[in-house]
């Protein structure tokens, strides 16, 4: 096939803001994780898809399945829809104390 490019599980984006080394970013619709440090308009790769832990809203449990958001204001993977990307599925159970920031992702690759 001629026209094929390339697989697409990472891509190179313009960084939105400043990230670290597997921050989650939103760039339009597209949501990854950088692989490296990147300021702000830097070109930094993303992957789209696997299984990552990611910060998450402290005040939140999840039960394995759930639907979770990328909510860009407060740079975090939360249960709520409104006005937030969805990005995947948690994959396990994570609860929702002050302390339990950090939740299991499946991404979706949507964009």
């Amino acid at each position: 096939m001629k026209n094929y490019v390339q697989p697409g599980h990472t891509i190179t984006l313009p960084a939105p803001y400043a990230v670290a080394s597997g921050d989650g970013f939103l760039v339009g619709a597209i949501f990854g994780v950088a692989t490296a440090i990147a300021a702000i308009g830097d070109a930094v790769e993303a992957t789209l898809v696997g299984v990552f832990d990611l910060k998450k809203v402290a005040s939140q449990a999840w039960a394995a399945g759930d639907k979770v958001y990328w909510d860009n204001t407060a740079k975090e993977v939360t249960k709520t829809a409104t006005a937030n990307t969805l990005i995947g599925a948690a994959i396990e159970a994570v609860g929702g104390g002050a302390g339990e920031t950090i939740g299991r992702v499946r991404l979706n690759a949507s964009a």
